[in-house]
């Protein structure tokens, strides 16, 4: 008899509304209804369910006759503490009750979640509220009947829940060890139902294999080992279902088990690979014979692949084994004993790799008609790493070496695309292009193993089929590419300076064979091998016949006729660039060839000029620097006459001209990176030279060369242009994303800067007047990164007694000075552009539009706060203050990236107002007025104000007012938990008032909590401690603590 007597009793009509509430927004779709009906009535249930008396509707909706209501008879879930026994008695009971009476499976379902959800409240008590509470269950389930399929359910939904529960402290270890406590009863009726799989029903096997599987992070190595030959038996491929659940089972025990660290090579490896040369290997070769794959051949293969990986140590070590294998007794019931006599580790290992192989090269395409190939590939990389680490090779050297020849050819042979009219879908092209991108780096480890031998392979069998090619043969280049592709796949792995034949790849053997024009597959794979490949050139460890320097102008040949190729010219010019970036000097001589290819730009499509002009660039520059001006003049000059035309023209069309401006910009990039020395000199750091040395020497001459009349003339028509540009087109957020690439490549520091770097402060003052036109994220960005420019690192001389060494530290002191003057101009702007934005009606809130901005902005602060933390307290009366108002609301914010950089920016801020004691007045005076409204804003935050996932960052503002602001920070803390001398105060008026004295947010945290907290961190001496604590009062504080995080969340 069910005591319900301390239910809440409701009203009929109550109980009536809910179930009408449930109909309407869960049931069947009715056209009447609209979105926001829908929305409203889910908003009301879910506000019923929330009530305390929401329990009063639990038996009256499980009785209700439809299942949506019954659902949420069984999903309502608020606690009322001071009932918990009867509670407890009552869900166990309503739970069996319903089992016997046979309810929906999904009805049942939610109640078991329900009583786990009660225990995860009860038992990690001290002492418990319910002990055994697992047995507990599982005897009134028995009890009423429950068959064996609800129990495995049960304990399924036991273990997940719990293992996804948020248990802090020692909560986490007393519900772990209620689950230990239950492992021999899972076990036992997990076995009772698998050990005479002939007399048992399948869907029974089925849940006790899926119990298995959710038990198996909680079960000790002891209590799987008895199973492992159970589950092989099961391994019949004539039941289908049952092989495929039985498969999964030991896929699991091989990962998430205590097995999966490699261990159990006796009880889970062998007899597997045993399984696997008596009968798994008939089900490879029948499904290999007959390409095609069903679920118990799909489910092989991922079993091979489990094993593989689980094992990996143990088949590396014995793939050439002469030492018997000798199972357990346990693991040979039924197997005649001439099967189980003169089986070595040698031969069961090579049967394993033999299966491998043949999934691996599952006869058809991937993607098309098979699925299978993929999954294996992962083994071949970790068998690789595992034969490095095997210090004692022997024998094995010459069986690996051997397998991975193997599996080359098996893979290159995959990789092979479909000849014309293959019909496939573009998601079909893409699948097996990625398929093909995946086999590259299965190549490489291929070529750890076998060494040179493989690119000789790959070079042979290319130039075999071209040379077997007759005269004017059409098409049969699949093959062809397919090799080509290998070999552009394992470049990063070669060592040029000891890798034979790569000249014959480059040679009329091969690449003068390959076609020029049609067959665009294989001309974009050569053209994307000789970009690969462009660094080759540059050693000087070979002579070979013809020389690198004729080779090298052979493949610039033929890149130049792909590059007016609409379906080619992306990989042309992307090897363009590479050659030229990598082969600047022996290039140079050619710059002839390159003014040619300069007048026929026009030929090469738009997206592809840019790196057109990079490449000749690149060129250019590693001429003489006083040589490099008037190749400069011809190539720069005309961008910016095109750009003065756009700008001066008010009849070109707007699309038009924005687009046609956009590629100027882009060109323009393109010229300026290509300019930069290769790797530069400064490499992040401005060097303090040796006398004397070479990068000093090249320093100055780019210097002198800069400061000819005529680049300093036409650095300023690049200024104006710019300038220009913003004026007519600054409004435009693709022009603004062009001018950013500009900005980044023609901007550097000092030591890497080119005939036509710009400085900073000009361009920093376009930025500002385009942001006085319009706030983007493109300019806020800019902003960030020439306010960088501004400041670069110091110099490290060689001694500190340098001969230079006070003539930089002047150089340093002025650019110091001069720069705090630009941004003392620029940080104004800045701020009262972006903050009127910012600071209208939702203007930070407004994520959908704006997020981009409210970032960017407060990246761009974090950078000025790095730099010239003095210049925020210089700022016009108010700027600062309505910056750090500012700053706190976007702490608030749902909007991840923008909470996260606005924390940061703090953070920052906080920390080098205590680097620098000149600014100990101003900084005191600010936190005055600021640091209370601070702490409230991140520790509301913690409280629930913010998403959790910005809680590592909230955090870390936090640590730093604990470490910088020690006494200060102790006293903000306590006020702002406990304080609730401003409740009175309109949300808007707390948040942005910092006068006030806001009071902390509703949350689920007591006093007691708030009290933790706070000595906690106060008391912290880490940063460890400090996180610990916080995420600990964040679960609290938000009424996640013990609960199962996906539970707990359910959505309305």
């Amino acid at each position: 008899m069910l005591d319900v007597n301390f239910l809440p009793s409701l009203p009929p009509s109550d109980i009536e509304r809910a179930a009408q509430l449930i109909l309407r927004a869960y049931g069947a779709p009715n056209p009447n209804t609209s979105t926001e009906d829908l929305r409203r009535f889910q908003q009301e249930l879910y506000d019923i369910q929330k009530l305390p008396e929401a329990w009063g509707l639990v038996l009256p909706l499980l009785n209700h006759q439809d299942q949506n209501v019954q659902f949420f008879g069984a999903h309502t879930a608020a606690f009322p503490e001071e009932h918990e026994e009867s509670l407890k008695n009552l869900l166990v009971q309503l739970t069996s009750h319903s089992v016997a009476i046979g309810r929906a499976r999904i009805i049942i379902r939610k109640l078991f979640v329900a009583l786990t959800a009660l225990a995860l409240k009860l038992v990690p008590q001290h002492p418990t509220h319910w002990p055994d509470w697992i047995l507990n269950c599982i005897t009134s389930l028995s009890g009423n009947g429950a068959s064996k399929e609800y129990l495995h359910e049960f304990l399924s939904i036991v273990s997940e829940e719990i293992g996804s529960a948020d248990l802090l402290g020692d909560k986490k270890p007393r519900m772990q060890q209620t689950l230990l406590d239950a492992a021999p009863m899972v076990v036992q009726a997990v076995r009772s139902s698998i050990d005479r799989p002939s007399a048992t029903a399948p869907n029974e096997i089925l849940s006790a294999l899926k119990c298995l599987q959710a038990w198996l992070p909680h079960l000790p190595a002891s209590d799987i080992t008895p199973l492992i030959p159970l589950l092989i038996t099961l391994l019949n491929p004539d039941a289908d279902t049952v092989f495929v659940a039985s498969s999964e089972s030991l896929q699991e025990i091989t990962t998430k088990s205590a097995l999966s660290d490699g261990s159990g090579s006796k009880t889970l490896t062998e007899p597997l690979l045993f399984w696997l040369d008596t009968i798994g290997h008939r089900i490879v070769e029948n499904a290999v014979q007959s390409g095609i794959t069903d679920e118990v051949a799909v489910s092989l293969c991922k079993l091979l692949s489990a094993l593989g990986d689980h094992s990996i140590s143990y088949l590396a070590a014995n793939m050439a084994s002469s030492a018997p294998v000798t199972l357990l007794p346990s693991a040979t019931a039924g197997i005649p004993q001439n099967m189980l006599d003169n089986k070595t580790k040698g031969q069961l290992t090579q049967t394993f790799l033999r299966l491998l192989l043949r999934f691996t090269g599952f006869p058809g395409y991937y993607g098309v008609d098979e699925e299978v190939s993929e999954t294996t590939l992962g083994f071949w990389y970790m068998l690789q790493e595992a034969l490095w680490d095997n210090s004692e090779m022997g024998d094995q050297a010459a069986v690996a070496k051997a397998l991975y020849v193997e599996l080359v050819k098996l893979l290159r042979d995959k990789i092979r695309f479909p000849g014309p009219g293959h019909g496939w879908s573009k998601d079909q092209v893409e699948k097996f292009s990625v398929y093909r991108r995946d086999v590259g780096d299965i190549l490489i480890n291929a070529y750890y193993v076998i060494r040179d031998d493989m690119i000789q392979f790959f070079i042979d069998d290319a130039a075999a089929r071209l040379a077997a090619r007759q005269p004017g043969q059409q098409g049969g280049w699949e093959d062809i590419e397919a090799t080509l592709h290998c070999i552009l796949s394992i470049q990063e792995a070669l060592d040029y300076e000891n890798t034979p034949h790569l000249h014959r790849l480059f040679s009329t053997e091969i690449l003068g064979r390959l076609p020029t024009t049609g067959y665009n597959r294989v001309r974009r794979t050569t053209l994307s091998l000789i970009g690969t490949y462009a660094s080759w050139f540059a050693t000087s460890n070979t002579v070979t016949t013809p020389p690198k320097q004729d080779l090298l102008m052979t493949c610039v040949s033929y890149v130049v006729q792909a590059l007016p190729v609409q379906t080619l010219c992306l990989q042309a010019a992307s090897a363009l660039r590479n050659l030229c970036d990598a082969n600047r000097k022996a290039l140079a001589p050619q710059i002839g060839a390159f003014a040619e290819l300069h007048a026929g730009l026009a030929q090469v499509p738009d997206s592809e000029k840019s790196k057109v002009m990079e490449s000749i660039a690149s060129v250019i520059q590693a001429l003489p620097p006083m040589e490099e001006i008037p190749p400069v003049e011809v190539i720069v000059n005309p961008i910016i006459q095109k750009m003065g035309e756009l700008i001066r023209s008010p009849n070109t069309l707007p699309a038009e001209a924005r687009a046609s401006a956009i590629l100027q910009l882009e060109t323009l990039a393109g010229v300026a990176k290509g300019l930069t020395r290769a790797g530069g000199l400064g490499d992040g750091v401005v060097l303090a030279f040796e006398e004397d040395s070479e990068d000093e020497a090249e320093v100055e001459a780019v210097e002198q060369a800069r400061q000819d009349p005529r680049m300093i003339n036409l650095r300023q028509s690049i200024l104006d242009s710019v300038r220009g540009c913003v004026e007519v087109f600054g409004e435009d957020a693709g022009i603004g994303q062009a001018l950013n690439e500009l900005v980044k490549s023609i901007t550097s520091l000092p030591t890497d800067a080119t005939l036509i770097t710009l400085p900073p402060p000009p361009l920093l003052e376009i930025v500002c007047f385009a942001m006085q036109r319009q706030v983007t994220a493109s300019w806020l960005t800019l902003a960030g990164i020439l306010i960088h420019q501004l400041s670069p690192p110091p110099p490290m001389p060689l001694a500190d007694e340098h001969p230079k060494a006070q003539k930089h530290a002047k150089i340093r002191e002025e650019r110091d000075r001069q720069a705090k003057v630009v941004v003392s101009g620029a940080l104004p702007i800045l701020l009262s552009t972006s903050l009127t934005l910012m600071g209208s009606p939702n203007g930070m809130e407004n994520v959908s539009v704006n997020p981009d901005i409210v970032q960017e902005f407060f990246s761009c602060m974090d950078r000025a706060a790095q730099f010239f933390t003095s210049n925020f307290y210089s700022l016009p009366s108010g700027a600062l203050d309505a910056l750090m108002n500012c700053t706190v609301r976007a702490l608030t914010l749902q909007e991840r990236y923008s909470l996260v950089s606005a924390s940061s920016f703090l953070s920052t801020f906080i920390h080098r107002s205590y680097v620098h004691s000149s600014l100990e007045t101003y900084r005191l005076q600010m936190l005055a007025v600021h640091g209370r409204t601070i702490t409230y804003g991140v520790l509301s935050g913690l409280a629930g104000q913010a998403p959790r996932s910005a809680m590592p960052n909230l955090i870390e503002v936090l640590s730093t007012l604990l470490t910088r602001c020690v006494e200060e920070s102790r006293k903000w803390i306590k006020e702002v938990l406990f304080d609730a001398s401003a409740s009175t105060c309109t949300m808007s008026r707390r948040v942005l008032i910092s006068t006030l004295q806001p009071s902390f947010p509703p949350s689920k945290a007591t006093s007691e909590d708030k009290e933790k907290f706070m000595k906690s961190v106060v008391g912290s001496r880490s940063l460890k401690r400090t996180r610990e604590a916080a995420q600990h009062f964040t679960l609290i504080a938000r009424g996640l603590e013990g609960t199962s995080f996906g539970y707990a969340s359910v959505s309305m």
